[in-house]
């Protein structure tokens, strides 16, 4: 199927051509006609199988038909509620782009800077409106937004937004919508708070269900190292060097972890930098930017920072600690292997993680193959922090070891 088949109006058709987009994904295919005869739309779906433009290249066809009938319309129209900030900043670039032809204008808001700029542009009006939630109710609450006229609301990431701790926000900002509205949910998994959330904001959806998260490994080139927590470190700059690895996402449970292995990067010379909660979110941007961009070689990230980072090109992704959720990690392989392009997934698993492993390749029906170890690990790269007794070495601090030691690791799950 193209998408001129799919009833788009002749800019949005304009935009996707003038990107290469041709064909739609499976939930475009099913999600887009949908939209675009003004019923509700419940999507379980997770990132990298194309949803953004299943509900924006509808939204932006309806509010550009309507537009062209009502002229100076400057309330907001459509809503799109997303948990993170770089995902809200990612959607609005999608709206950017594929809504460039229509005249309609877009706007994102989401706390950790200014409001300043944000709140000017709804003073100027805005059509389609990209927050998250709590940057979202302060402005509500301080009289900036008003959602009156609502025709379009979209929750986006509606899993993630429990995981965050959003949903209370989320349903103070339901309240204050609109009965007549045409409301789109999306969600990665359906645990049973979404799906009572579901059921309480939609209206006889349609439902749409495609690539079963199980399955959506099966395209990438999976890998495990079983190797000990202590040479985890020395083996990730092994394979940064040797490979030549030029782009990779790698994931660590903790905000210290990352903060601590990216440092630990740079002092053997591999661009790197961390991305995760705690960061202020003008260095969370700067690093992805540059991450996009090439100048940075390795982002180490938390799985919620990661949420709806979608970049193009990126080869490899690396479980520097495994999840103790299966789903989660067919979810960070997922960021590799778009489009078409092949991707490659490496995990490092030590003891205390089998149990972990087991449940992941559980659900993606497929044992994991497992590589030996590349190198002998000699002189490994100090990792723990200054207070602990111990460095990687396993002796104590203060003395100069020289002797090869070999990382030999069996294990068997």
């Amino acid at each position: 199927m193209l998408f001129e088949q799919l009833g788009l109006s002749e800019p949005i058709l304009k935009s996707l051509k003038s990107e290469g987009y041709t064909n739609p994904t499976p939930i475009q295919e099913q999600s887009i006609p949908a939209i675009l005869t003004r019923k509700d739309l419940l999507g379980c779906a997770q990132t990298g199988t194309g949803k953004t433009a299943a509900f924006a290249l509808p939204i932006l066809h309806l509010l550009h038909q309507d537009k062209l009938n009502n002229k100076g319309y400057k309330h907001i129209r459509s809503l799109i509620l997303t948990p993170t900030r770089e995902l809200a900043i990612q959607i609005n670039e999608s709206f950017a782009t594929y809504g460039k032809h229509t005249g309609l204008k877009h706007e994102v808001i989401f706390g950790g800077v200014s409001q300043n700029a944000q709140t000017i542009a709804l003073r100027n009006g805005v059509d389609i409106l990209i927050a998250t939630p709590g940057r979202l109710l302060d402005l509500m609450n301080q009289g900036y937004v008003h959602l009156d006229h609502l025709d379009f609301f979209v929750l986006d990431e509606a899993d993630r937004m429990l995981d965050m701790g959003f949903i209370r926000d989320v349903k103070k900002i339901i309240k204050e919508l609109p009965q007549e509205r045409q409301t789109l949910f999306f969600s990665a998994t359906m645990p049973p708070q979404i799906a009572e959330l579901a059921n309480s904001i939609l209206y006889q959806p349609v439902k749409v269900q495609v690539t079963p998260v199980s399955s959506t490994a099966e395209r990438i080139e999976q890998s495990v190292y079983f190797v000990e927590k202590r040479d985890k470190l020395s083996l990730l700059v092994h394979l940064l060097k040797e490979n030549k690895i030029d782009r990779s996402l790698v994931f660590i449970r903790t905000k210290h972890g990352a903060d601590r292995i990216a440092r630990d990067l740079k002092k053997v010379n591999i661009h790197a930098d961390a991305i995760h909660g705690n960061k202020s979110q003008i260095s969370r941007q700067n690093a992805l930017t540059n991450f996009k961009n090439g100048r940075l070689k390795v982002l180490v990230a938390t799985d919620i920072a990661a949420r709806g980072i979608d970049v193009d090109a990126l080869t490899h992704v690396i479980n520097f600690d495994l999840p103790n959720v299966p789903e989660t990690y067919v979810h960070r392989i997922g960021r590799t292997g778009r489009a078409g392009s092949e991707g490659i997934a490496l995990s490092f698993c030590d003891s205390e993680e089998i149990t972990f492993l087991r449940d992941i390749n559980k659900l993606i029906g497929k044992k994991i193959p497992a590589l030996p170890h590349p190198f002998e690990v000699m002189a490994p790269v100090k990792s723990q922090p200054k207070s602990e007794k111990n460095d990687n070495t396993g002796k104590r601090p203060g003395k100069s070891h020289t002797k090869k030691q070999r990382t030999k690791v069996t294990i068997t799950i």
